[in-house]
């Protein structure tokens, strides 16, 4: 035997035993597809695995290259793992209640004689009524704007409606209402309830009876329910 025909067997002796070792390996390990000594696998001349006496379908799926060679054979499960489903968002948290809204009208003829800003007796039992109502919110303000009839000049009734809501904001505050939370405004005649063709002629007992409506103070209640 020639030299070069000696290193041919022996190339081919220590590949066989390469790939005996391989093989040991593989089935030291459960692997069903030969390995180098790099751990990656062998391939034939066409690109396949190659495969050990041990494969099997079953083992194959267990094998870590088992998808890398054999994937059209495996369980679509066992190569294409279901993505795991992402956390429940948190259910998102419920909005702050809106302030509850309660608006009292109070007529200023219960309040006050006509022409006046003192309060009259039936006049502070309808404020009674307004301090038990804000007592049952946890209260942000009351606000008591007082309205003036046509009868008088412009400037006088915006001062008179400015002293019935400040006579009503003191008898809250003297039954318990902080000042910082009542807001007082006075609009004098510029808001009146009755309509422009109605309480027509000159001032009269018949006219003021007819304007009532447009001397009140109007009193919002804002708050929370407790």
């Amino acid at each position: 035997m020639n030299k070069t025909a000696k290193h041919s067997v022996m190339a081919l002796v220590a590949a066989t035993l390469g790939l005996c070792a391989s093989l040991a390996q593989a089935q030291a390990v459960d692997r069903v597809y030969a390995i180098d000594g790099r751990g990656e696998v062998v391939m034939d001349p066409f690109g396949l695995c190659w495969r050990t006496n041990f494969w099997t379908p079953a083992a194959a799926a267990k094998d870590p290259a088992g998808c890398k060679c054999d994937k059209d054979l495996l369980p679509k499960e066992v190569c294409e793992p279901k993505a795991t489903p992402a956390p429940a968002a948190k259910p998102a948290a419920k909005p702050a209640a809106a302030p509850a809204r309660e608006k009292v009208t109070v007529a200023a003829d219960a309040l006050f004689d006509f022409n006046k800003a003192t309060l009259r007796p039936e006049g502070k039992a309808k404020l009674d009524d307004v301090v038990a109502k804000s007592q049952q919110l946890v209260l942000e303000v009351v606000i008591a704007v007082g309205h003036a009839d046509r009868i008088g000049s412009a400037a006088y009734n915006q001062k008179l409606s400015e002293k019935r809501a400040a006579s009503v904001k003191d008898y809250l505050v003297a039954k318990g209402i902080p000042a910082n939370r009542i807001y007082t405004e006075g609009k004098g005649s510029k808001q009146p309830v009755t309509k422009p063709d109605q309480c027509k002629g000159p001032k009269s007992a018949k006219v003021i009876a007819c304007l009532q409506p447009d001397r009140r103070v109007d009193i919002e209640i804002i708050g929370t329910k407790k």
